[in-house]
């Protein structure tokens, strides 16, 4: 018998749960598109962006995915040619520097493995290195989804002062804005981006790139910029319809007005944050006790093994010869949707199956986590997987801020 029957979660690193306030703001008649209560709308959704991106410098908007983003970010900000050095720590990284490639720029990688976070100082000397500047921008997964690994932009930008370096910093927050803390101003990141699908709560459709003095100076030398991608006629134009090159996503502008209305005005960024960041400790902490399995090694296994570059919004998670067991008896047993691994193992061998991934960004509560985690623990006993006890109460400790019960160090 199935217990999936009733209200399903969606526990995958995004797209993200949609708040029902979000979708009632959505489901309205089509909006008139050139004066009115839309216009005005959209303009006060541009100074909560930067709010979310903690920035003061520009912010636009464009209709697609990360990958649009990508594209954008890059075409505003260099010439064909250009070096671009990109540590990685995930696939998310390989993506970025595909785009890269395809506009026709040189793409370098510091390989730091799907595990750990970029070394700072590696990333420092090559740049050291680099005596003739022919590296024009470092690109930054802050938080790579396949991996989950987190990596700190601000010790990455002390680096990258340190050794008198021009290059851009370009940070890749599609993952942890409005999840994990980001400082853009503060830690020196010149591009930042993001979509609208994870930590903004948001259905997927629409990406924001968010941009400072610098990175407007390289603009004047970029020559794979189109007319779609230039961020010159979207920021802050007279006409409307030239913040998105033409129509509106209309219905998203009303679903993110609303999401930032909950993010910003309600309950505080930092407050989100704040909140990621203990539900994320929860769950570290039930996995450290399902990892005090006693077994060969082939029992649940956090990726990431170092608790300060884990992220608050992503969990990705070894399970040898289970993975995909324990994703399918979650989803037809018990109604929660699990992610699949990615990029962790070649598609269509074995080893793919290893792995998983939980979202716990957006709209989320203590308890629909723990619900998330419930859901894990009575499929590892139903299918007798190997795992260690007492990992509901380490989470439940962790939510309730008791202390007398020994939690593990997360």
């Amino acid at each position: 018998m199935s217990l999936a029957h009733g209200p399903r979660t969606l526990a995958i690193p995004g797209p993200s749960i949609v708040p029902d306030r979000v979708l009632r703001a959505m489901h309205r008649p089509a909006p008139n598109i050139y004066v009115g209560a839309l216009v005005d709308m959209t303009r006060s959704l541009i100074p909560d962006l930067k709010k979310v991106a903690r920035t003061e410098h520009h912010a636009t908007i464009y209709i697609g995915n990360g990958h649009a983003a990508w594209e954008a970010v890059l075409a505003n900000t260099h010439a064909r040619g250009d070096l671009v050095l990109i540590p990685r720590t995930g696939s998310f990284a390989d993506g970025w520097g595909a785009v890269a490639r395809g506009l026709g720029l040189q793409v370098e990688y510091l390989d730091f493995g799907n595990r750990v976070a970029m070394d700072p100082a590696a990333i420092g000397q090559r740049l050291r290195d680099d005596t003739d500047h022919e590296i024009r921008s470092v690109l930054c997964v802050h938080v790579d989804t396949s991996s989950s690994v987190r990596s700190d932009l601000r010790a990455i930008r002390a680096e990258m002062d340190a050794a008198g370096h021009p290059a851009l910093l370009q940070a890749d927050c599609i993952a942890s804005m409005g999840c994990d803390v980001f400082e853009m101003d503060e830690w020196g990141v010149d591009t930042a981006i993001t979509g609208c699908q994870k930590g903004l709560m948001t259905p997927p459709g629409v990406a924001f790139v968010f941009y400072n003095d610098k990175a407007t100076r390289a603009r004047e030398r970029a020559d794979c910029v189109t007319a779609y991608w230039d961020w010159v006629p979207r920021t802050d134009p007279e006409v409307f319809s030239h913040l998105f090159d033409g129509t509106a996503p209309t219905h998203h502008l009303y679903g993110l007005r609303e999401a930032l209305d909950m993010i910003v005005h309600e309950e505080g960024l930092e407050a989100v944050w704040a909140r990621h960041a203990r539900l994320a400790r929860a769950l570290h902490a039930a996995f450290a006790r399902w990892e005090d399995h006693g077994t060969d090694g082939r029992g649940v296994e956090l990726n990431v093994r170092a608790p300060e570059h884990r992220s608050h919004a992503v969990t990705a998670v070894r399970l040898p010869g289970a993975g995909t067991r324990l994703r399918d008896w979650t989803e037809t047993q018990m109604g929660v949707t699990l992610g699949i691994g990615l990029g962790m193992a070649p598609a269509g061998t074995p080893e793919w199956d290893d792995f998983l991934r939980i979202g716990h960004m957006g709209h989320l509560s203590g308890h629909s986590l723990m619900g998330t985690l419930s859901a894990i623990d009575a499929g590892l006993k139903a299918l007798s997987i190997p795992h260690g006890g007492g990992a509901l109460e380490a989470a439940t400790a962790v939510m309730s801020g008791v202390t007398s019960i020994c939690i593990p160090d997360t």
